[in-house]
């Protein structure tokens, strides 16, 4: 049986390798069938294929029956993506359960001791770094806006308030339970769009038209400058820099100032 090589990488979004794929296709086209049979019609090494219908077995994909020689039955695919979906979900929670038990941990503690003595050493003009791809760009400003102590100044697009209502609305309710004052302009955007409308439980927002900056700063001396248009880059390759310094910083606070009024 050939498979075409394109349509083996979607069923590798199953979690498959390229092995598990070739097989749980073939089995999915026999119903029912041995490992011999299955490796022959796959072109995958016999001497593979028990490994790999075990894993395939683990995972839920498949069956076995019973008897001699051994056969395997295919899960119906429906199935399959559901267990698939909650293998991930508890895998999500059991990492996440991992995670907030190192809150408290003396390996947390020794870490943010270690970074603490260590930030001490450094220049502050070091203090500068760039961020590539979007969804590390919103994990950069998740993590600076929580841990604001005073403000946060948001300048954004009209796609760009859209996806921040979603990635940062954790982090803007943080920082405005810890009493950070938090302003958004953004350009292009109705007023009565759920968005905006989202935003202003954790934030002032204002719509400023033809106003094409993106940026955040956070009380007043630590700067995150996006380096293109979100309309002309991929995200992928969204770029921007983050710099403390209250020089540069001032700059774009009185450009804030002046959008905001």
């Amino acid at each position: 049986m050939i498979v075409q090589e394109d349509f083996l990488k979607k069923i590798r979004e199953f979690g498959l390798n390229s092995y598990e794929a070739k097989l749980w296709t073939a089995l999915l086209s026999r119903g029912i069938s041995t490992a011999g049979e299955l490796s022959d019609i796959a072109n995958v090494p016999r001497s593979r294929s028990y490994d790999v219908f075990e894993s395939l077995e683990k995972k839920g994909f498949i069956m076995v029956k019973v008897g001699k020689p051994i056969k395997y039955i295919a899960v119906p695919p429906e199935e399959v993506l559901e267990r698939v979906k909650k293998r991930i979900a508890a895998e999500a929670e059991e990492k996440e359960r991992t995670m907030d038990n190192l809150k408290d941990s003396s390996v947390l503690q020794e870490l943010t001791t270690l970074h603490e003595q260590g930030i001490e050493k450094v220049d502050p003009f070091d203090l500068t770094g760039s961020i590539k791809g979007r969804t590390n760009l919103h994990n950069h400003l998740d993590s600076k806006i929580k841990s604001a102590k005073e403000s946060v100044l948001l300048v954004t697009t009209a796609d760009g308030i859209k996806r921040k209502a979603s990635s940062l609305k954790r982090a803007l309710k943080k920082a405005k339970e810890n009493g950070v004052s938090i302003k958004i302009v953004a350009s292009g955007i109705e007023e009565s769009a759920k968005e905006v409308q989202d935003l202003k439980k954790f934030a002032q927002v204002k719509l400023v038209p033809n106003l094409d900056a993106r940026f955040c700063l956070v009380d007043n001396d630590d700067l995150t400058f996006m380096l293109a248009s979100d309309q002309d880059v991929h995200p992928s390759y969204d770029t921007a820099v983050w710099v403390k310094t209250g020089y540069f910083s001032k700059a774009l606070e009185d450009m804030f100032s002046k959008a905001w009024k």
